[in-house]
């Protein structure tokens, strides 16, 4: 069963679908791998924004009253829905229509005094968005004044060829940011408390208040550090001032920041003769500042339970020592929270937007039909293939057997077709030749049988006194008995030819002297028929090979020729080179041949005339014998007739057919 040609092909089927199926499934996973990354990263960013977005609303308004066309606008920015909800389920506001149902998860939770850090990388670790100041941000006054402060400290900066930038806080207080030039507390600055952090960077003043009086204890000074990405960067701006007097007060009013005279990029104006140097102290906090200070130093207490040391740092965020980091961040929750809308979940997308999960069962099911009919398809093929096959194997078993015309019925085309057509044809060879070995059995018994039969004839007649055994009958005895020899000769000759053995000395021929010679044998027999025997030899052709077999198969054919044409014919001997091949031609005016006659004239034992009597032919071995002499000298035998047209044989052979 497992030599079967149909186990084999389904077998090999299901193994090429199986390795497709497996080849296949890998390269669509590696191929989109990188598009779902692709896509999982810009979901990832679209929903950060919307959540940045809204944290922002969140931490500038004590309520989401309004947040409806911040949300509209966020979904037709984004392409999405956008809804938020309160954390009891109550619908804040939908981007959707209606009152679609909202999906099943939310997207994120936004709470600016909680953030969520997968949203909003480089997250502070106190989770509260930079955006939330409540009570620090600075009134409209507060900032013109700090920014007039600081915009001279600036100017004084680039008079020292120095690079600063003016950067305004979330809260409004604006602060300096000089590149490549560290910065050290003014003389007389007073340090923060022991223990407590030095802010962003290395030696950072800053105000410090007292966590149960709430007084001054240091000024808060310029800190070197690149701006956040949340920060808005102003041109810093330059004050006219006269020397000798305070920034503010060169005519303008109080309130009003002076505008820059330069711009970036332009010289510094050069510096007054005798201007002391650029403090780089910062403003100290102002009366909101120092109000809300002393609310959260308050809270603070309350939660650690010791004095600590509350300070802003230079962009008017509060800061307090390492050990009570966790206290201050609580404490600023609790200052903050009035001031911030209360959290609410954010829900992006729809219902039915779920994230794409892999069915096993209906894998398993797509890979158990492709297999079937990977199957089916091979059994039919396979079944195709095989019915041409089975029917050629019956066939030859019925040619065991006996039947010589068992025959093959293919209509499949390609090789199936080519297989059945050449069985058939070895068939029908097969069964030609058993039919001529079956006559030729048949030709030699009754070629044999007739000078036997008349030998014994004879001789019976004169042993019993009937006939006497004169000249005139041992002459026809021995007549007998030449044909008789003649016959096995012949056979013997075609039985070596056969074998492969018939031996052959070949010699440089001159193909006119060997047509002269054959010819002037046959010339009498010729003339005693009534026939004109003729030669013509085009040129001086030679050739290699065996002068003797080759006279024997011109003789054969000139005696055929001369044996079939009437009384007043013609017979013609002609040779010409043609190419490297010598052509030699035999041609009678005889009756001819039939056309359905033609295949046999080389058969052995066939004769037109099934009779087999000694006046109509010979013993039918001749022909056969001049084409294997033919073959011998590796060349061809070939004929061509029409009826009452005569005949014409041809002798095909190589110039150097057998040199050596």
């Amino acid at each position: 069963m497992r030599h079967s040609l149909l186990v084999r092909l389904a077998a090999g089927s299901v193994l090429i679908a199986v390795c497709s199926i497996v080849a296949t499934a890998w390269l669509a996973a590696r191929g989109t791998s990188g598009e779902i990354r692709h896509r999982q990263d810009r979901t990832l960013a679209r929903d950060a924004r919307i959540n940045d977005a809204l944290l922002g609303y969140a931490a500038s308004h004590p309520r989401w009253d309004g947040v409806g066309e911040t949300v509209r606008g966020l979904a037709r920015q984004s392409g999405q829905r956008v809804a938020l909800a309160t954390e009891s389920g109550i619908r804040i506001a939908d981007s959707a229509a209606g009152r679609a149902p909202l999906p099943a998860r939310a997207s994120a939770v936004v709470d600016p005094l909680a953030v969520d850090v997968s949203l909003t990388p480089g997250t502070v670790t106190d989770r509260i968005d930079a955006r939330v100041v409540g009570p620090f941000r600075l009134p409209e006054s507060e900032r013109i004044r700090l920014r007039e402060l600081v915009g001279a400290q600036a100017a004084c900066l680039r008079r020292e060829h120095q690079r600063a930038t003016v950067v305004v806080g979330p809260g409004g207080r604006p602060y300096l940011r000089r590149e490549g030039v560290p910065v050290t507390p003014a003389p007389g600055t007073d340090r923060p408390a022991a223990g407590a952090p030095s802010g962003h960077g290395p030696a950072a003043p800053r105000t410090a208040l007292s966590g149960r009086t709430g007084t001054r204890l240091a000024a808060v000074a310029t800190t070197l550090k690149p701006a956040s990405p949340t920060e808005r960067v102003d041109e810093p701006q330059q004050t006219s001032s006269t020397p000798g007097k305070p920034p503010g007060t060169s005519g303008e009013p109080r309130g009003t920041p002076s505008r820059s005279t330069g711009t970036r990029g332009a010289p510094p104006p050069p510096a007054a003769p005798g201007s002391p140097p650029c403090s780089p102290n910062a403003p100290g906090p102002t009366a909101t500042e120092r109000r809300a200070l002393d609310q959260l130093a308050a809270l603070v207490r309350e939660c650690h339970g010791s004095r600590v040391g509350v300070w802003l740092d230079e962009t008017g965020k509060p800061a307090a020592p390492a050990s009570a980091a966790e206290c201050l961040a609580t404490a600023r929750r609790a200052q903050l929270r009035p001031y911030v809308a209360p959290a609410a979940l954010l829900y992006i997308g729809s219902p039915e937007d779920r994230a794409p999960t892999i069915d096993p069962y209906g894998i398993a099911g797509v890979t158990a039909v492709i297999l079937v009919l990977a199957v089916g398809f091979s059994v039919l093929v396979a079944t195709r293939l095989t019915r041409p096959m089975r029917a050629v194997t019956a066939a030859a078993r019925r040619m065991r057997a006996g039947d010589g015309s068992a025959r093959v019925m293919v209509r499949a085309k390609g090789e199936a077709g080519e297989l059945g057509a050449a069985f058939n044809e070895m068939s029908e060879h097969l069964d030609r030749m058993e039919r001529q070995r079956k006559a030729m059995v048949s030709d030699v018994s009754h070629e044999l049988r007739t000078p036997l039969s008349n030998i014994r004839g004879w001789l019976e007649a004169a042993q019993d006194g009937v006939a006497e055994l004169d000249p005139a009958l041992t002459a026809s005895l021995v007549e007998e008995a030449v044909l008789l020899q003649h016959i096995v000769d012949d056979l013997q000759q075609l039985a070596l030819a056969d074998a492969g053995k018939l031996r052959l000395n070949p010699e440089p021929v001159d193909v006119a002297d060997l047509l002269e010679q054959t010819a002037t044998v046959h010339r009498a027999a010729a003339a005693a028929a009534g026939l004109v025997l003729t030669v013509e030899v085009t040129g001086r052709p030679h050739l290699d090979a065996d002068p003797v077999r080759l006279r024997q198969a011109v003789g054969n054919l000139l005696t055929n020729a001369l044996r079939y044409t009437p009384s007043g014919g013609r017979v013609g001997l002609r040779a010409y080179a043609d190419g490297g091949d010598v052509l030699i031609e035999v041609a009678d005016t005889g009756p001819g041949i039939a056309p359905e006659h033609l295949p046999y004239v080389f058969d052995r034992f066939w004769r037109a005339e099934k009779s087999r009597s000694r006046q109509t032919g010979g013993s039918g071995l001749g022909l056969a014998i001049v084409r294997q002499l033919a073959e011998a000298h590796s060349g061809s035998a070939a004929v061509r007739s029409e009826p009452r047209q005569g005949a014409t044989f041809t002798l095909r052979l190589p110039q150097n057919g057998l040199t050596g």
